[in-house]
């Protein structure tokens, strides 16, 4: 039983060790938003939501997320029997519109108190059976096709299993074929767009067929899935989706458009672990191969999308970089780390999240916070 009696919510100012930056904008210090949640019993679990500074990735904030948190979140949390994480996600859901980034930290908050509090890892709690998962490197945009090709060369020699390349107009065919040409055709590369492009676009597109990439994600709009199938018809590359799907109505759309062949799942984004797992578990009996993406996490959410990540049908390397890709320092001991070969440890045999929270470097690193009961 889960009796939650306060959350914690810290802002923490978390400096990149360069500065990423993708179709729609950068960021350089990363504002992080952690909740704390304190038992009845003294029992503490963690969550971050992966909201940005500014919404040009997706509407929700850091800002907007403490809000909603605060006013309308926590307050149906705490104080309240909770038996099973599984209620929690409909409970946040119910008269909400949106928010998904806010609910999402809530909910993956109790699942990890929970895992804490029966002495089981995460991983096991959500139906994880993996032990070892692959991870890709993410580059952002970069000045030149050379400066790309020089950073891709890094990773695929550092043994990441996947080489993510962030496009745009202007940035894309031949900063590709620039990275293609360097590393040959067996180094897996798959490009994001970012919502970068429309249907206008779609015979510049069709150039990244002769590259034989694992995917293409979200090249249309952000909330689109109709006119990604009307490019997906034209295309040999697999197109993936991520920011557009919210839930397993939008997989459900997809499959019935045929708009995509892969399907992105961020926990923090489409709202926590219990969404998350009916993305996965509808994409799985569709033969639908789905893959965990990042949003700059530290190792608090990045535990999060590792616990996710060990479910079956993740079968595609993601995002869950060691914590020296992004960070001079994390804020979890230990911090994560990555074998030559690009897998990352699942921390089974741990309680919770199986890493834990470098306190003094949190308080360290704290712009502000309040205590909600």
């Amino acid at each position: 039983m889960i009796h939650v009696e306060k959350i914690i919510l810290r802002e923490i100012s978390l400096p990149l060790r360069e500065r990423f930056q993708i179709s729609s904008g950068g960021v350089q210090d990363r504002r992080v938003l952690l909740l704390e949640f304190i038992d009845a019993d003294g029992a503490v679990g963690w969550s971050e939501s992966v909201a940005g500074e500014q919404p040009y990735y997706y509407p929700d904030t850091i800002d907007t997320s403490w809000l909603v948190i605060r006013d309308y979140l926590a307050p149906r949390i705490i104080g309240r029997d909770i038996d099973e994480p599984r209620t929690v996600a409909p409970l946040l859901a119910d008269g909400v519109r949106g928010n998904l980034m806010p609910r999402g930290a809530v909910e993956m908050g109790i699942w990890e108190l929970t895992a804490g509090k029966r002495d089981i890892a995460l991983s096991k709690l959500l139906g994880g059976t993996r032990r070892r998962i692959g991870t890709g490197i993410s580059l952002g945009l970069q000045e030149s096709p050379e400066a790309l090709v020089e950073k891709a060369a890094v990773g695929h020699a550092a043994g990441y299993r996947k080489i993510k390349i962030k496009i745009k107009p202007g940035a894309d065919i031949d900063y590709v074929r620039a990275v293609y040409d360097a590393l040959g055709p067996k180094v897996p590369i798959m490009v994001d767009a970012n919502n970068a492009y429309t249907l206008d676009d779609t015979e510049h597109l069709k150039q990244f067929d002769e590259f034989n990439l694992m995917m293409l994600e979200q090249p249309l709009a952000w909330d689109d899935v109709r006119r990604h199938a009307d490019l997906q018809a034209v295309m040999r590359t697999p197109i993936c989706l991520d920011e557009s799907i919210t839930g397993v109505d939008r997989v459900q759309d997809m499959l019935a458009w045929k708009s995509g062949k892969i399907v992105n799942i961020k926990p923090g984004r489409v709202a926590g672990f219990g969404p998350s797992i009916a993305i996965h578990d509808l994409c799985q009996a569709n033969d639908i191969p789905v893959w965990c993406g990042g949003m700059l996490e530290s190792g608090v959410g990045r535990a999060h999308n590792v616990a996710l990540a060990s479910l079956p049908n993740f079968s595609l390397p993601g995002d869950v970089s060691p914590s020296c890709r992004y960070w001079e320092q994390d804020i979890v001991l230990p911090e994560w780390t990555m074998d030559e070969n690009g897998m990352v440890g699942v921390p089974v045999d741990k309680p919770g999240m199986g890493v834990t929270v470098d306190r003094d470097r949190v308080d360290n690193l704290t712009v502000h916070s309040e205590t909600l009961k």
